[in-house]
C-alpha cells in the first residue's frame, strides 16, 4: 500500500503564517527598542539642557515617556493576550495598534525643535548622530514588517524636514547659514537611503521565513510519509502472518484428507467433499489476494457498461441459494427490473462479497437480497439475521484484515472481503452503507449511482488508500 500524499499548502496558508512570523519578529525586538528609547532620550536631555526653554524641554520629555509608555502598554497586552494564540488574532491586534510606532516617529521627529539652529553646532551635530542612529537602529528593530517600518521612517523623516523647513522659511525668511541648504539635501538622502535600506533588509526577513515554512512543511510531509510506511511495513508483517496461518489451515486439511484416503480408499465418498471444501477454501483465500493485489497495484480494468441488475441478481441466487439451504437458512430475492451503468464484473464481485459474508455470519433465519428504485437510482439491499456488527466495529470492518474479534467463522479469511468491497465501491461511485443491531442481523445498501469510465479509471489509479466509512457507516465514494 502506498501512503496517501499530503497535500500542499496553499499560496494563503503560507502568506498568512509568514506575515505572522514577521510580526512577531519585530514585537521581539521592541522590549529592547524601549530601553534603547530611555537612554537616547536621557543622553539627548543632557546634551541639550540649558539650550531650549525648561518648559520646551519639559513637555517635549514628558511626551517622551508617553510614547515610551504607550509601546510598553501595547507590548504588556501582546504578552498577556496574544502571544500564545494564532497567526490570525496576532495579525487582528497589530493592525489594531500599529500606529503607537509612527506616534513614536512623529516624537522623535519633533526633537529637531529643541536642537536645529537653536544650539551649538556641536550640540546639534550630537543631537542629528543620535537622530541618524536611531533611524538605523529603526531599520533593524521594524524592518521586518514593511509597512510599519515604513511608516516610521517616513513620519520621523517627514517630521524633521517639516520643522527644518519652518525654521529656514517661516523664522529665518530663507536668510540662514548656507549649510542649511546641504543639511536639507543630506536629510532628504539619507531619509531614501534608509528607505532603501529598510526595503532589502526586509525582503531578508521575508525569504527567511518563507523558507522555514516550506523546510517545515516538507518535514512534516516526510514525517508522515516515514510514519506511511511504517505502518505499509506492519501491515504487510500482519498480512504475512495472517496469510500463512490462515493458508495453512486448509492445506493442511488437504493434507490429512489424502493420507486418510490413500490408507483408507473406501471413504472416498465420505472424504472428497471435505476436499472439495478445503480446495474451495484456498481458491477462496487466492482470490481474495489477487483482488487486493489488483486494487493497491491501480491497474483494475474497468468496462463500464449497461447492466441488466435483474438478471445479475438471479445469477446470484443460482450460485449462493444452495450454500444457503446447506446451512438451513431460507434465501429470499425481491427483483425491481432496471439497469445501471457500472462494470458488470466488479459489481458482481461486490455483491457476491456481500452475500458471501452474510451467510457466514448467518446461523439461523435468512437472507434476503433486493433490489429497490430510488430518486438516486436502483438501490441493492442484502440483507440477514445473522450475529449483527456492534457500533464500535462498524467502521472497523472496512479496514483490511480486520476481523470482528467476537464473531465465530472470522478464522477462515482475511479480513479483505468487505476491504474490497469499500475499495470497489469506491472506485465505481456507489454509496454504500450499513446498518446492523447485533444479534438481530445486517443490511447492506448498494446505491448504483451511474458510473463514468473516466471519473471511475482516475479513481482507480489514485485509490491506493484504504477506504474508512465515513459518518453514519456510509463508504463515501
Amino acid at each position: 500500500m502506498q501512503p496517501e500524499p499530503v497535500p500542499p499548502p496553499t499560496p494563503s496558508d503560507e502568506a498568512q503564517w509568514v506575515e505572522g512570523a514577521l510580526v512577531r519578529s519585530l514585537m521581539r525586538t521592541q522590549r529592547n527598542s524601549q530601553w534603547v528609547s530611555l537612554l537616547l532620550m536621557a543622553v539627548l536631555l543632557g546634551v541639550l539642557w540649558g539650550d531650549a526653554p525648561t518648559a520646551v524641554t519639559s513637555a517635549w520629555a514628558a511626551l517622551g515617556l508617553f510614547a515610551v509608555a504607550a509601546r510598553a502598554w501595547v507590548l504588556r497586552r501582546y504578552d498577556r493576550d496574544v502571544v500564545q494564540r494564532g497567526t490570525g488574532e496576532l495579525l487582528a491586534f497589530f493592525r489594531r495598534w500599529r500606529l503607537v510606532w509612527p506616534l513614536s516617529a512623529l516624537f522623535w521627529g519633533l526633537t529637531t525643535i529643541l536642537y536645529f539652529d537653536r544650539s551649538s553646532l556641536a550640540d546639534q551635530f550630537i543631537c542629528w548622530l543620535i537622530m541618524a542612529g536611531l533611524a538605523m537602529y529603526s531599520i533593524h528593530s521594524l524592518s521586518s514588517e514593511r509597512r510599519t517600518m515604513r511608516a516610521y521612517l517616513d513620519t520621523l523623516g517627514a517630521t524633521a524636514l517639516a520643522v527644518v523647513s519652518w525654521r529656514m522659511v517661516v523664522e529665518l525668511r530663507l536668510q540662514g547659514p548656507a549649510y542649511h541648504w546641504w543639511l536639507v539635501a543630506l536629510l532628504l538622502l539619507f531619509w531614501q537611503v534608509l528607505r532603501l535600506a529598510g526595503e532589502r533588509l526586509h525582503e531578508t526577513h521575508r525569504r527567511n521565513f518563507e523558507l522555514q515554512f516550506r523546510n517545515a512543511q516538507l518535514i512534516d510531509s516526510l514525517t508522515r510519509q516515514t510514519q506511511a510506511a511504517l505502518d505499509a511495513v506492519e501491515i504487510k508483517n500482519r498480512f504475512l502472518a495472517s496469510a500463512a496461518h490462515d493458508i495453512r489451515q486448509p492445506v493442511h486439511a488437504l493434507g490429512l484428507y489424502a493420507d486418510w484416503l490413500g490408507s483408507e480408499p473406501e471413504l472416498v465418498h465420505e472424504l472428497a467433499p471435505k476436499i472439495v471444501n478445503a480446495t474451495k477454501a484456498v481458491n477462496q483465500l487466492f482470490d481474495s489476494l489477487f483482488d487486493l493485489a489488483r486494487l493497491d497495484s491501480g491497474k483494475i480494468r474497468l468496462n463500464i457498461e449497461p447492466v441488466d441488475v435483474g438478471k445479475l441478481l438471479r445469477d446470484l441466487e443460482l450460485q449462493y441459494r444452495p450454500l444457503c439451504e446447506a446451512k438451513g437458512l431460507h434465501f429470499r430475492l425481491h427483483v425491481r427490473p432496471g439497469t445501471a451503468t457500472s462494470d458488470p464484473i466488479l459489481l458482481q464481485r461486490v455483491l457476491g462479497n456481500l452475500i458471501s459474508n452474510a451467510v457466514k455470519y448467518t446461523q439461523r433465519g435468512g437472507l434476503l437480497v433486493a433490489s429497490r428504485a430510488t430518486r438516486e437510482g436502483l438501490r441493492i439491499e442484502i440483507w440477514d439475521t445473522g450475529v449483527g456488527i456492534a457500533p464500535i466495529h462498524q467502521r472497523e470492518i472496512f479496514r483490511e484484515f480486520y476481523k470482528v474479534p467476537t464473531h465465530a467463522g472470522t478464522d477462515d479469511g482475511f479480513g479483505l472481503g468487505l476491504y474490497i468491497v469499500a475499495r470497489l465501491t469506491h472506485i465505481l461511485g456507489h454509496a454504500l452503507s450499513l446498518s446492523s443491531r447485533p444479534g438481530r442481523g445486517t443490511v447492506f445498501r448498494l446505491v448504483l449511482q451511474p458510473t463514468d469510465a473516466a471519473q471511475a479509471a482516475e479513481r482507480a489509479r489514485s485509490s491506493l488508500a484504504s477506504l474508512l466509512p465515513t459518518r453514519g457507516g456510509a463508504v463515501s465514494p
